[in-house]
């Protein structure tokens, strides 16, 4: 009797069909560049990235969970072109020595060689096409690795934490620059690092004060909308009158300037504009300031409303690879566990952007979690599950059962 064929498994793990986004070619290089293959005879920089990344789409918490986890499985590694499993010792070793940096830029790699592929066709709008988010967000470590936030409390210790400092592409929902720091370093220091083509838009909450930054972002054309501190300090120069359309929610629109010393202690002014807007669903009222004079007011609210889009962004991490038991204590091997989160959140979105049928991506991250080392063609399922589980009963099924008393059958 000739089998039927069976179409829902494929030749590669569904780990392995993840690893298709990632260009071995180019992560020896990058490991080149940084030198991070020096004096390491077994364990590489892209087998670590295979053993890293099953430990954060397992959701391991342990070295013995990560390296128990991959015994189980060793007669599938080879496909994932790892053909040496490493003890727990050369693991932890691994995390500690090699620079994180050679992870950021792996993570960089397959971000722009498959960026194109995460755009949002919803949003139509030119400016918003060109928005850029920035936020960070702390996580809280167990030791005093880096130092925290806040007061001292009265016991006198205090717990370590690590800011990831995120921009991300408001049509991309994925993070494009990244940099991290102890906790307790302020947030706007990160500004220095954002350089954004002609034309384009970044919002951020008030904590990025940088006057001479937001010079900058003017001199280079670029716009920024953010919201004013309360005790920000500015001079009025125009007031203008408010569009009819807007007076529901526009309560001023006005011109200031900001004064700042430069490197050389000298006064330089900064050229602004305030805008008072109520929410319409509330009785909010949100002070912006934007260097952007030509948008309605109305628009610029809107912009700033985007930001939220990074909040999400960040539930999304943490929900799904959460960052709670770390594989060192140091800081190296805790910035590549981020690194790792970061490039599985890229990976599965990736997925998620190829595949026609909706799905919630709390949702798919439980698939690929459930059957990340099995054979299954990651999306011919996803694009329809019943139909690849009744695909694969009816073959798993003999064409025929025969039974000793037929009468009886069924009773």
């Amino acid at each position: 009797m000739t089998m039927p064929k069976n179409t829902n498994f494929t030749g590669q793990p569904i780990i392995g069909q993840l690893l298709t986004f990632m260009n071995r070619a180019r992560i020896q290089a990058i490991s080149t560049k940084h030198d991070a293959d020096r004096y390491v005879k077994k364990l590489t920089t892209y087998k670590h990235v295979i053993v890293m990344l099953y430990t954060v789409m397992e959701g391991c918490s342990s070295l013995r969970e990560v390296i128990v986890g991959l015994l189980a499985d060793s007669h599938k590694l080879r496909h994932l072109g790892l053909d040496y499993l490493p003890k727990r010792s050369t693991f932890s070793d691994a995390n500690k020595r090699r620079a994180s940096e050679v992870f950021g830029d792996i993570y960089m790699d397959v971000y722009r060689h498959n960026a194109s592929l995460l755009s949002d066709s919803r949003m139509s709008k030119e400016q918003t096409r060109r928005l850029y988010i920035m936020d960070s967000t702390t996580i809280t470590l167990f030791k005093e690795i880096l130092k925290g936030t806040g007061r001292n409390p009265i016991d006198g210790k205090k717990k370590g934490g690590i800011k990831a400092h995120t921009l991300i592409n408001a049509n991309e929902h994925v993070p494009c620059l990244i940099r991290y720091s102890a906790a307790s370093r302020h947030d706007h220091q990160f500004l220095k690092d954002i350089k954004l083509p002609k034309g384009s838009f970044i919002t951020f909450d008030r904590a990025y004060v940088d006057y001479p930054k937001y010079e900058e972002f003017t001199q280079t054309g670029v716009f920024y909308v953010t919201r004013l501190k309360s005790n920000a300090k500015f001079g009025l120069t125009d007031r203008y009158e408010v569009n009819p359309d807007e007076t529901d929610t526009v309560l001023e629109d006005t011109d200031i300037e900001f004064a700042y010393k430069d490197k050389n202690g000298n006064t330089q002014i900064h050229k602004s504009r305030r805008i008072l807007y109520k929410d319409p669903d509330g009785d909010r009222v949100f002070e912006f300031a934007t260097n952007n004079f030509d948008l309605d007011a109305t628009t610029i609210a809107l912009i700033y409303k985007k930001r939220w889009q990074i909040e999400t962004l960040y539930k999304q991490l943490k929900q799904n690879f959460p960052l709670k038991y770390f594989l060192g204590d140091n800081v190296n091997a805790i910035e590549i566990q981020i690194w790792m989160a970061l490039l599985a959140n890229l990976l599965v979105s990736l997925v998620k952007s190829r595949v026609k049928k909706s799905w919630a991506f709390s949702n798919m991250v439980s698939v690929i979690r459930q059957q990340l080392m099995n054979y299954i063609d990651l999306y011919r399922f996803l694009e329809d599950p019943e139909g690849a589980w009744i695909a694969l009963n009816k073959i798993n099924q003999p064409e025929k059962q025969l039974f000793l008393f037929p009468q009886n059958r069924g009773a």
